[in-house]
């Protein structure tokens, strides 16, 4: 063989080589729906039940999820620019909102996995730990009591806000006595520090609180609320849930517009399985699923000696 030819056999070989290795590559570092990485974005204030999920998908699979923790608002928004493809929201999304992902040719694919509840919190030097809803929804409107010296919210844009707005029939949030901050945390760490004040959070922050947090939420108490034309109060306790009797519920849905069976559609199906299940029903929210109890029961065979 020529050196001519010996050389272009060498570079033909390099050039094989070098494809080889970059497809070994591209199928090492493929996503699949148990491997890869990717991003969710979740509604702040469910944050603690997401991150619960996620830690233990992580530890099962070959699976990293960066998590970023926004508003329900700013979620959508991602969503319609195309900059989020896995989110975690506290309602479903609208007929509008669904012909938008239509008009694209895209179907996300929804799962319902939980549901959560709106609690309503107040200072520990407040003796009385019962509140109608209707005096939120007239506070809201502009009717003051002697209960109530102001709402607090976690964000103007984010679902507690929509959700409360949507009971008063208002489009934004009131200007006057109405406050709002960035999280959930500082909520509940301006209630502490506040009488009078009345704190609007998700309840996963209260049923599973940081510990960093413990001081704060030892200074509040859970409000049982009294739903408007109820006669009765009940606090947000998971089988208050389950029997539907508390007035501030709402259900939890995974986002899935990735299009492709990625990550998305894997940690979907973990959350409504039995062990996502499971760990729902251990973070103080209602599962979709109440998963079976295994019980053991083990016989003991008496002996009797004769006599």
């Amino acid at each position: 063989m020529s050196g001519n030819k010996k050389y272009v056999v060498l570079i033909f070989m390099c050039l094989l080589f070098a494809y080889c290795n970059q497809k070994g590559e591209e199928s090492k570092n493929e996503e699949t729906i148990l491997k890869g990485t990717a991003t969710i974005f979740v509604d702040e204030t469910i944050t603690p039940i997401v991150e619960d999920e996620v830690m233990v998908f992580e530890s099962k699979y070959d699976a990293k999820f960066t998590l970023v923790s926004k508003s329900e608002s700013e979620i959508l928004n991602s969503l319609f620019d195309k900059e989020a493809k896995i989110a975690v929201l506290a309602r479903n999304l609208s007929k509008k909102e669904l012909n938008i992902f239509e008009q694209r040719k895209i179907l996300p694919k929804i799962t319902k996995f939980a549901t959560d509840a709106i609690a309503l919190v107040a200072n520990k030097n407040s003796n009385d730990t019962l509140i109608a809803l209707k005096d939120v929804v007239g506070f809201m409107k502009g009717e003051r009591t002697s209960k109530i010296k102001g709402l607090v919210f976690d964000n103007p844009n984010s679902s507690t806000v929509r959700y409360i707005n949507t009971l008063a029939g208002l489009n934004q949030i009131p200007e006057n006595d109405v406050y709002s901050f960035k999280t959930n945390n500082e909520v509940l760490k301006y209630v502490s520090e506040n009488d009078g004040m009345v704190g609007i959070v998700g309840v996963n922050w209260l049923s599973q609180p940081n510990p960093s947090m413990e001081k704060v939420i030892s200074n509040i108490n859970v409000l049982n609320v009294k739903g408007i034309g109820g006669k009765d109060f009940y606090s947000p306790s998971q089988n208050n849930l389950a029997e539907g009797t508390y007035p501030l519920v709402r259900d939890l849905y995974i986002i899935n517009c990735q299009g492709t069976s990625g990550l998305g559609m894997g940690f979907a199906s973990f959350v409504a399985g039995d062990i996502g299940q499971r760990i729902v029903l251990k973070s103080g929210l209602l599962p979709v699923v109440i998963p079976a109890r295994k019980l053991n029961i083990v016989r003991e065979k008496e002996n009797k000696e004769e006599k």
